[in-house]
């Protein structure tokens, strides 16, 4: 796999303003609606990394594509299309962007990652072991890591566009945005996790735990933002691979934070260029999701 593939940046190849670069993601004003770019680029640690990583920017924004048809009945969502094709003029090279797009409704973002967990792991087992509790909601005694809740839970966080989201209570999230829409963004986010836990099961996949992001149209409708059950968004296991009371192999971008883990690099200086090896298992796995959940390749 060559490493040129990969497309780490659409700027110069979308002719309207550039509104936000995120880590992965481009935001660009195309009037009436956003155009969202999924890029190759990849991080960790809070930080960018290089390489990209080929195809991942179309898994990314593919599995959401995907996602977002299936849960729409369920709950309505930003996009408009995803054809690069039909952005005429305002993009050069379409076929570099194909399947890289989305265009979507313009929507005032609600400032809290809206979390759900099925599974006690990661940032829950840490709480968790040191509390009892999980953003303030207190758990039963002699939980194992990686256990089965009995039920799902939503466990907010506030949003910082630099560094690491922020744990918070419902009780918090509540103040921050009333308690009226904290409910309604609870109810959604758990019914949304259930039918995407259903389906990852019928495809051999756990789906421990997810987050989503949401906006308000004008008129105060709420819909679902951003993207959706990808290997960035949820913690996805392959179900030959689930145990308890281990660090399960998840399927993302674990080999690259096994690397940079197992490096001498301090996470406070640049970080050292991914190896080739590393890339190209990376893209691997994303492809490897991709592929067990829609029954397609990319």
């Amino acid at each position: 796999m060559s490493i040129s593939e990969a497309l780490s940046t659409a700027e110069g190849l979308v002719k309207a303003p550039l509104l936000h670069k995120g880590k992965v993601r481009e935001l660009y004003d195309i009037g009436e609606f956003l155009l969202i770019v999924v890029t190759d680029r990849i991080s960790a640690f809070d930080y960018v990394l290089d390489p990209p990583v080929p195809d991942k920017g179309r898994v990314l924004n593919g599995l959401s594509a995907y996602w977002f048809e299936r849960t729409a009945g369920i709950q309505k969502n930003h996009v408009v299309h995803t054809d690069a094709e039909l952005l005429g003029d305002l993009v050069k090279e379409p076929e570099k962007l194909a399947g890289r797009i989305m265009v979507c409704r313009k929507a005032k973002r609600i400032d809290i990652e809206c979390v759900v967990r099925g599974y006690i792991t990661g940032g829950g087992w840490r709480q968790y072991t040191a509390t009892g509790e999980v953003n303030g909601i207190a758990l039963p005694e002699g939980l194992r890591k990686n256990g089965k809740l009995e039920q799902p839970i939503f466990t907010p966080a506030g949003k910082n566009d630099v560094g690491h989201d922020e744990d918070i209570p419902f009780e918090e999230m509540a103040r921050r945005v009333g308690r009226e829409l904290a409910e309604e963004l609870r109810e959604r986010s758990l019914r949304l996790y259930e039918a995407g836990r259903d389906f990852c099961a019928e495809r051999g996949i756990i789906l421990a735990d997810c987050k989503f992001e949401f906006g308000l149209l004008e008129g105060g409708e709420v819909i679902l933002i951003d993207e959706l059950f990808t290997p960035d968004s949820s913690r996805f296991w392959a179900k030959e691979k689930y145990a308890l009371d281990v660090e399960i192999d998840s399927m993302d971008k674990e080999p690259v934070r096994t690397y940079l883990s197992g490096s001498d690099w301090d996470k406070n200086s640049p970080p050292p260029r991914l190896p080739d090896s590393v890339v190209e298992e990376t893209s691997a796995r994303y492809k490897e999701i991709y592929r067990r959940l829609t029954e397609q390749r990319v």
